[in-house]
């Protein structure tokens, strides 16, 4: 038997009225891949990442996550999934510490302690544990905000812009933890990033969004070499810019 996906969405649409965010979008991710979801401004990545994770009631169509109808039984699966973004703040008035041990309590993390720790020393916040949030710097909140997505060891890691306000270097060492992570957990990951040579190196699978729609996919790979492009950077670049790909 096939092995259950940890994504499959079919006709995934979201309407303010008149406007659409996301139109008729299909996406199936397997157990264990990377995909990027590429796209501007306004393509409609973080909307579809907030369906994905039953913060938003999509207007039409159909999401399962992990097994799970997301509509009908996301509270299955919610201790399973988790997610980072830039546009999510932790609360401020806590310590970084404070606000790890809080999430690790709603996901019901075994060992809590350890596991906080064990993140701290990865992603460089030993020295930060005791300071609020709120006076953390935006790469140090970028880190903490990663490690929150961390702490219960999720089967389907949701990334919105993950390396935000973060110094190449720093960058860097992250991509080779969440790739680490990403193989020794057998964990599905969906990156939504404008940095090219990010999903280049951490994505198998690329969906790219165009005005809410999907525009092409495939590996990265396979896309330079559909559009005759040298990188990828390429091929956004030309589709964001309205350019026939050919």
């Amino acid at each position: 038997m096939d092995a259950i996906p940890a994504v499959h969405v079919r006709g995934l649409a979201k309407h303010y009225g008149s406007v659409t965010a996301v139109a008729k979008v299909d996406l199936d991710l397997a157990q264990g891949r990377v995909m990027g979801l590429l796209g501007g401004n306004g393509a409609g990545k973080t909307t579809t990442l907030a369906m994905l994770l039953g913060l938003l009631l999509p207007s039409e169509g159909h999401i399962e996550v992990l097994g799970a109808d997301m509509l009908r039984h996301r509270y299955r699966i919610l201790s399973r999934i988790n997610f980072s973004s830039p546009y999510v703040d932790l609360p401020h008035r806590l310590t970084v510490y404070q606000n790890l041990r809080v999430y690790a309590g709603l996901y019901g993390v075994r060992r809590a302690f350890a596991r906080i720790r064990e993140l701290a020393r990865d992603l460089d916040l030993e020295d930060l544990l005791d300071r609020p949030y709120g006076r953390l710097s935006a790469g140090q909140r970028t880190r903490a905000s990663l490690a929150k997505a961390l702490i219960n060891s999720p089967q389907l890691l949701l990334l919105d812009e993950p390396t935000a306000s973060l110094d190449p270097d720093t960058a860097d060492r992250l991509r080779g933890y969440l790739k680490a992570y990403q193989r020794t957990s057998g964990a599905a990951v969906i990156l939504a990033s404008h940095n090219m040579v990010e999903v280049e190196r951490l994505c198998d699978d690329v969906v790219m969004l165009q005005a809410g729609r999907v525009y092409d996919s495939g590996t990265p790979a396979g896309l330079i070499g559909k559009y005759g492009r040298i990188t990828l950077e390429e091929v956004f670049l030309d589709m964001a810019r309205g350019r026939t790909l050919s």
